[in-house]
C-alpha cells in the first residue's frame, strides 16, 4: 500500500506543468541574487557598514506591498503581447526586460569612483538601480505566482504540494546557482564583471518565459460574473470595474474565511518566517565577519545549499502531501528555530568549515520543509477568480518580515554586539506564529461549512 502511494506520487511529477512551474520559480528566485546576496557581498567588499548594508535592503519593501498593484495584473492586459504570449506571460516578459536594462546599468557602476566624488551620489545611483530591479521583480512575482496557481484547478489538490515543491526548487536554483557563480568569480574578475554575467542570466529568464505555455483559466468568466453582480446592484460600468478590480479580491477572501479567522491567517503569515528573515538578511555579512572567504561562501552557502534544497524539497513535498500542511507548518516552524541555533554555535567557534557544512545541512532541510508547507498553505487560501491579487496579499505579508522589518537586522547586530545572541533571538521569533498555528489547526479541524470545505480537506490531510 505504501509502495503504491509512493509510486503514484512520483508519477505525478511527470506532469509537464510542473516543469513550467520550476522554470518560473527560477525566474522568481534570481532577482534576489541581484539585489540580495551578491549585492551584499559587493557592498561588504567595498567596506560599507553592516547597518548601511541592512538599510540598502529596505528596497525589498516593494515585495511586501506589491499586493497594492496586484489587481492591475489580474485585470489589465498588455497590448500586442497579450495576444502573442497570454495574460500572465506578457506581464512576466515585460518585467524581465526592465530587469535586464537595470542589471546592465548596475554592472557599469564604478563604486569606488563614485564614493571618491561624493558618497551621496553612490547612494543615489545604487538606490535607483536597485529600486528598479526590485520593482520589476516584485511585479514579476505577482504574475509568476498567479501563473503557478492558474495551472492547477481547485480539484487538483494532490498537485498543490508538488507544484509548491517545484516552485521552491526553481526559486533556490535561480537564487543559488547564479549566486555561486558570482561569488567564486568575484575575487578574480570583480563584481562589475559578475553583474555582466548576471545580465546573461536575465536573458535566459526571458527565453524560459517564451518556452512555457500560458495556463488555461476560467478567471475572466468568474470576474465577469462578479462584474454582473455589481451592475445588478446599480453600480455604473466604471464603479463595477473598480469594485471587481480593487475591492472584490480582498472582500472575497474575508467572506470565505470569516473576519476573525482571516485576520488570524494574515497575522500568522506575517510572523511565521520572521526569524528566518532576520537570519537570511545578515547571513552573508555574518560569514564574512566570522572569517569565511568568498569562495567558501559560494561553495557552501550557494552550491551545496542548492543541492540540499532540491533533495529536501522533494522529501518535504511528499511528507506534506501525506500528513497535511498544518502538521508540516508546525514541524517546520520548530525545526527552523532549532536550525538558527546552529549559527549561534558558529559565531562562538569561528570559521570552521565542518561546522558550516553541518549548519547548512540542518538549515536547508528545515527551510525547505517549512517553505513547502508555507507555499502550499497560501495556495490553498487563494481564490481562482483573483489569484494574482489574493496570493500577492498573502505573500506580501510573508515577505514583509524578510524585507521591511528585517532591514533593521544590521542595526540589531550592531546594538547587541553579539552574533550568537542575535541568532538565539531569531530562534525565539517563531513562537508567536506557532501559537497562532494551533488556533488555525483547530479551526480547520472543525466540521466544515460549504464555503471552506475544500480548503479544510486540503489543509488537514489524513489520507489512509
Amino acid at each position: 500500500m505504501q509502495s503504491s502511494k509512493l509510486k503514484t506520487t512520483l508519477a505525478a511529477y511527470a506532469d509537464r506543468r510542473l516543469l513550467f512551474v520550476f522554470l518560473m520559480g527560477c525566474c522568481s528566485g534570481f532577482p534576489w541574487v541581484l539585489i540580495g546576496s551578491n549585492l551584499n557581498g559587493w557592498l561588504a567588499d567595498e567596506g560599507l557598514s553592516r547597518t548601511a548594508i541592512g538599510l540598502f535592503g529596505s528596497v525589498f519593501v516593494l515585495y511586501a506591498v506589491n499586493f497594492l498593484w496586484a489587481p492591475l495584473l489580474d485585470r489589465l492586459k498588455i497590448p500586442v503581447l497579450n495576444e502573442k504570449l497570454g495574460h500572465r506571460r506578457s506581464w512576466i516578459v515585460v518585467t524581465q526586460s526592465l530587469m535586464l536594462v537595470a542589471t546592465l546599468a548596475l554592472s557599469r557602476v564604478n563604486m569606488q569612483g563614485l564614493q571618491a566624488i561624493d558618497p551621496w551620489i553612490t547612494t543615489l545611483v545604487l538606490s535607483s538601480l536597485i529600486f528598479s530591479i526590485a520593482l520589476a521583480s516584485a511585479t514579476q512575482d505577482i504574475a509568476i505566482d498567479a501563473f503557478r496557481i492558474d495551472n492547477f484547478a481547485e480539484h487538483e489538490t494532490e498537485k498543490f504540494p508538488l507544484a509548491s515543491a517545484m516552485s521552491v526548487i526553481g526559486w533556490w536554483t535561480g537564487y543559488s546557482v547564479p549566486g555561486y557563480i558570482g561569488f567564486i568569480n568575484a575575487d578574480a574578475i570583480g563584481w562589475n564583471q559578475v553583474y555582466v554575467i548576471m545580465a546573461g542570466f536575465v536573458g535566459l529568464m526571458i527565453l524560459a518565459t517564451l518556452y512555457v505555455k500560458e495556463p488555461a483559466s476560467d478567471r475572466e468568466q468568474r470576474q465577469d460574473k462578479a462584474t454582473k453582480h455589481y451592475l445588478n446592484q446599480g453600480y455604473s460600468g466604471f464603479q463595477a470595474w473598480f469594485a471587481v478590480t480593487v475591492v472584490e479580491p480582498f472582500a472575497e477572501f474575508f467572506r470565505r474565511n470569516g473576519i476573525k479567522v482571516a485576520l488570524t491567517l494574515l497575522l500568522f503569515v506575517f510572523l511565521f518566517k520572521l526569524g528566518e528573515a532576520f537570519l537570511g538578511r545578515m547571513s552573508i555579512v555574518f560569514y564574512k565577519d566570522v572569517g569565511f572567504t568568498n569562495e567558501q561562501i559560494g561553495y557552501y552557502s550557494k552550491l551545496v545549499g542548492w543541492g540540499l534544497t532540491v533533495v529536501y524539497t522533494l522529501i518535504g513535498s511528499y511528507i506534506n502531501l501525506r500528513f497535511g500542511v498544518i502538521k508540516g507548518l508546525f514541524i517546520g516552524g520548530v525545526a527552523m528555530a532549532s536550525s538558527n541555533l546552529m549559527f549561534a554555535w558558529i559565531a562562538m567557534v569561528g570559521p570552521n568549515e565542518h561546522l558550516l557544512l553541518g549548519a547548512i545541512l540542518v538549515d536547508n532541510f528545515t527551510s525547505a520543509f517549512a517553505t513547502i508547507a508555507f507555499v502550499s498553505f497560501l495556495t490553498f487560501l487563494t481564490g481562482r477568480a483573483f489569484s494574482a491579487t489574493q496570493y500577492a496579499l498573502l505573500a506580501s505579508l510573508g515577505n514583509l518580515g524578510r524585507t521591511t522589518v528585517a532591514s533593521f537586522s544590521g542595526m540589531m547586530v550592531d546594538w547587541l554586539d553579539s552574533w550568537s545572541t542575535f541568532f538565539v533571538i531569531t530562534a525565539l521569533m517563531v513562537i508567536p506564529g506557532l501559537v497562532m498555528l494551533i488556533y488555525i489547526g483547530r479551526h480547520f479541524r472543525q466540521p466544515p461549512s460549504q464555503n471552506d470545505k475544500h480548503a479544510r480537506h486540503c489543509l488537514d490531510s489524513r489520507r489512509d
